[in-house]
């Protein structure tokens, strides 16, 4: 392939480094994650010894993508930043070695579950929420959808208690242009849009659903949808989906604001042309004024701890989905008495087996 340069947000282009990584860069063999397209693994810097991530994609067309994608927003304070990349062959592959800065603070509901002094509060959700929506908006605004917004994909700078939380993992994201719509079926089941889940197009909206989604998370502990099998997605998680059933749940949910609730609901909505865009959330009371938002204690630490165990599972079988559900695939249902879902298990002992959100699900 030809060398590779990446557009940026001004119209100039960025050229790829060609000269070997290993002239810049000590590369270790600790590996920090793995992305839709590529792993992740720890590098320093020779000059300086400081810490960064290096991602390493497969050279392709898709790959270039993501990289010029990212390369593009990578200077907005709530996404993760992109240091240099290199065009190099790696382990006899011709590879785009993207160097990034580490995020060494973790994932966003890690932190929030080992967080030992004080609890969790509404006020707190709202900022996160605002922080999140406002790197959103960044990319539509370039006409950019990510398509994967998830908990596993945000991730704080640094352990400090003032750590900046950003978004990371361009992998399925796309530039859509006026009147364009994205017609590809990836998505991540549980933070998957209503749309997406059929043949219709979809577009920047489906970014909406899912912040919806990790809203919902955040002021509570658990998702909204949820397979109560322990399939990565079922069809009555599906139904649920399309017709977007879903509640508030006491005691979680019982002293959350009626502001947070209604605009889940705006996020949540099943028609994506009634869907609240990512101005309307950024204009609403409960994101734009967040430190006026009552710092009500939240269930979600407690929730996410009860979970911890299952919560791992979930990320698993998300991660497992992106590589094998591009498109609707039948999936086999157990009996509910005999699923194996430990998240499910806890919730029945709480409140009996009639589904843990929806009253009266069963499957």
């Amino acid at each position: 392939m030809e060398a590779a340069a990446f557009k940026n947000v001004g119209g100039t282009y960025t050229f790829a480094k060609t000269n070997p990584i290993t002239d810049d860069y000590v590369i270790s063999k600790t590996v920090l994650g793995l992305g839709i397209n590529g792993k992740v693994v720890q590098c320093n810097n020779k000059k300086t010894g400081q810490l960064f991530a290096l991602k390493v994609l497969q050279d392709s067309i898709k790959a270039r993508r993501e990289v010029e994608l990212h390369w593009r927003v990578s200077n907005f304070k709530h996404i993760v930043c992109i240091v240099d990349v290199y065009q190099n062959t790696y382990v006899g592959k011709k590879c785009l070695l993207v160097v990034m800065e580490c995020m060494q603070g973790g994932e966003l509901f890690q932190r929030i579950q080992d967080r030992q002094n004080h609890p969790f509060t509404e006020r707190e959700a709202a900022q996160i929420m605002q922080e999140i929506c406002s790197a959103v908006r960044y990319l539509h605004s370039l006409d950019i959808a990510h398509r994967d917004l998830k908990p596993e994909n945000l991730l704080y700078t640094d352990p400090d208690e003032n750590a900046i939380l950003k978004l990371t993992d361009f992998g399925f994201a796309k530039e859509v242009m006026v009147h364009d719509k994205l017609v590809t079926p990836c998505y991540t089941p549980y933070y998957v849009a209503p749309e997406v889940l059929g043949p219709e197009k979809y577009d920047k909206s489906c970014d909406l659903w899912s912040l919806g989604v990790i809203m919902y998370i955040l002021l509570c502990g658990f998702p909204p949808f949820y397979s109560n099998h322990g399939q990565p997605i079922s069809p009555g998680m599906k139904r649920r989906i399309r017709t977007g059933q879903f509640d508030f749940p006491n005691p979680e949910w019982s002293e959350v604001s009626t502001d947070a609730k209604e605009l889940i609901r705006g996020m949540l909505c099943v028609d994506p042309s009634n869907r609240l865009d990512i101005q309307q959330v950024m204009s609403n009371k409960w994101i734009a004024r967040y430190t006026e938002v009552p710092e009500t204690p939240l269930y979600t630490g407690q929730m996410l701890k009860e979970g911890e165990e299952t919560w791992p599972e979930v990320q698993e079988e998300m991660t497992r989905s992106l590589a094998t559900m591009r498109v609707d695939c039948p999936v086999h249902i157990k009996d509910l008495k005999n699923s194996n879902n430990a998240l499910l298990d806890k919730r029945k002992k709480k409140k009996g087996i009639g589904g843990w959100l929806w009253g009266n699900g069963t499957n």
